[in-house]
């Protein structure tokens, strides 16, 4: 069966970060990036078993990559969650993965996100590439470029703006 990383870059998280550590049940690692929390970041992502690595100021997202355990990962903000309709298509996965289904196989995959704001959820339009082969290399920022022919897993990321 195929395995999956969860990598979330963190600084100052640890009001939001355990809700998104609770949903990753899907994935077989977790890998928090911390960039000099001074809060309780850390000590949140050790509590739910994740592995915890500094961030140095000149690296980039994906000079993390190396890091992961498994040949895949899934990049997510500590803010966000994933829906059980996610985690089941995550799980669901893994097991065509294993088995050589062509739906398995794409080069990566996305993601739907709703966002909480103050008038409600929104969902946000296009799906965003968040499944990722440990081999990728292209970045913006913390997470990678969108491939627009990457098909989209069912279910969904719930983006979190209140604490």
């Amino acid at each position: 069966m195929t395995s999956i990383t969860a990598l979330l870059h963190t600084e100052n998280d640890g009001l939001r970060l355990g809700r998104a550590l609770e949903t990753l049940y899907a994935c077989d690692d977790i890998l928090v990036v911390d960039h000099g929390s001074g809060d309780d970041t850390v000590r949140v992502a050790r509590d739910y078993g994740a592995r915890v690595v500094a961030a140095t100021p000149e690296s980039l997202a994906e000079n993390y990559l190396h890091q992961a355990r498994t040949g895949w990962v899934l990049c997510l903000d500590p803010r966000e969650s994933l829906t059980e309709k996610l985690a089941a298509s995550l799980f669901e996965w893994k097991s065509q993965s294993a088995g050589g289904s062509r739906i398995a196989t794409a080069s990566a995959y996305s993601v739907f996100l709703r966002e909480e704001t103050s008038q409600g959820w929104r969902e946000i339009p296009t799906a965003q590439t968040r499944l990722i082969p440990q081999t990728w290399k292209s970045w913006r920022g913390r997470f990678p470029i969108h491939l627009p022919q990457a098909p989209a897993l069912e279910g969904e990321l719930l983006r979190f703006v209140f604490p």
